[in-house]
């Protein structure tokens, strides 16, 4: 019987102590629950403030430094840019202004500025019959299907028979074919008959173009008989050359002037 108190008295003792042990682990739960939500509450009301002085003062200074890095590259590619440009639309001209003296080679005016073929007169009596020597034929360029027709143009100071300006060239000239196709038979015109030649115009240039360094119309132009230097005036007679009018240094070290 005293055993069974013994071991009754050991339980309660038992139970005793693990009720002590939970109050004392309840308190340190609950503080910890306490500062966990206290150190939410700072997180949240830290974000909802932004950013303070010093990190703004440090994204000012990264961005400026980005800023100031890249302004010079975008210069630089803008005026790539733009070089690109000027070298296109100055071989654009060119090439329209060669077309349109390959296009005069051939031609037979009569008119002023040209000179007329020479009148072949008869041998004397007791002088040898000299037959005159053949003219040498100009050397006709495969790419030029056609001749210019129009010889009111060219006027006596122009012998070179290159574009008097520019706005000849977006105008267009009266142009007829290098090979004709002529009709045999009854309806064979006359050999004098000059309405078989399909006369139409030819543009050589769609328009002037911008400098795209001046963005003016403002070339330079040179005729067979001037200077192409920068600042030389133009002699009037025709337009064999076309340069840039600025004075600005490319990225090469040429200025614009020499192109």
């Amino acid at each position: 019987m005293r055993r069974i108190d013994t071991l009754a008295e050991t339980s309660r003792r038992v139970d005793a102590g693990q009720r002590r042990e939970k109050q004392r682990v309840l308190p340190s739960t609950s503080f910890r629950r306490v500062y966990a939500s206290q150190h939410l509450h700072v997180s949240s009301s830290r974000a909802s403030r932004g950013f303070t002085l010093i990190e703004l003062i440090v994204t000012l200074s990264i961005l400026t430094i980005l800023t100031l890095g890249a302004i010079p590259l975008i210069k630089v590619s803008v005026k790539r840019q733009r070089e690109q440009r000027l070298r296109e639309v100055l071989r654009e001209m060119r090439t329209a202004i060669d077309q349109f003296h390959r296009d005069t080679i051939g031609m037979q005016c009569t008119g002023v500025g040209t000179v007329a073929a020479p009148v072949q007169q008869p041998p004397q009596e007791g002088q040898p019959n000299r037959q005159p020597q053949q003219q040498q034929q100009p050397y006709l360029d495969p790419r030029s299907q056609v001749v210019i027709a129009d010889c009111t143009i060219f006027s006596v100071d122009n012998p070179d028979r290159y574009p008097p300006e520019l706005k000849t060239l977006v105008d267009g000239v009266s142009v007829t074919p290098r090979v004709q196709i002529i009709p045999t038979g009854t309806d064979a015109p006359a050999p004098t008959d000059n309405t078989v030649l399909a006369t139409k115009k030819k543009v050589y240039l769609r328009e002037i173009p911008v400098d795209p360094i001046t963005g003016e119309q403002d070339w330079q132009l040179c005729s067979t008989y001037d200077s192409c230097e920068a600042g030389s005036s133009w002699g009037q007679e025709n337009i064999f050359n076309v340069r840039s009018t600025s004075r600005e240094t490319a990225l090469n070290g040429e200025r614009y002037s020499d192109w």
